[in-house]
């Protein structure tokens, strides 16, 4: 079961779970995902909060509907996601950031050791 904050309305966390989901690997391209009634039953919450949370996926081009058989993750859901995400980071979380580490006085050796884990992840994909 899912625990929910106060931050966002329940059907984005939902669907913000299914993304993380799509990433991890957990659900593939073309991997039917659970329908609206177990999903329902399994989160605790109403139906028409997971339709809410499919329709908003369907939008955005993560999740396609086949009329009688459920929602599956689009092939190019990976992609979509990430691009949506990156956005949302340079848009928002990481002007944030900088404001807290303007606020705080955070020097660049102090953010050292942040960037020295960036640059293992770079090399790691390579």
């Amino acid at each position: 079961m899912m625990e929910f904050k106060n931050n966002k309305g329940i059907f984005q966390q939902i669907a913000d779970n299914i993304c993380e989901r799509v990433l991890s690997g957990e659900y593939a391209p073309g991997d039917k995902v659970q329908s609206v009634r177990k999903l329902a039953a399994t989160l605790g919450v109403n139906q028409n909060t997971i339709m809410r949370t499919f329709i908003e996926l369907q939008h955005n081009n993560i999740v396609e509907n086949r009329r009688g058989v459920g929602y599956f993750v689009t092939d190019n859901a990976p992609k979509m996601i990430r691009d949506m995400r990156k956005e949302e980071f340079t848009q928002e979380i990481l002007p944030a950031f900088i404001q807290q580490v303007k606020l705080l006085g955070i020097t660049r050796e102090e953010l050292e050791p942040l960037f020295n884990q960036l640059k293992e992840n770079e090399d790691e994909d390579k």
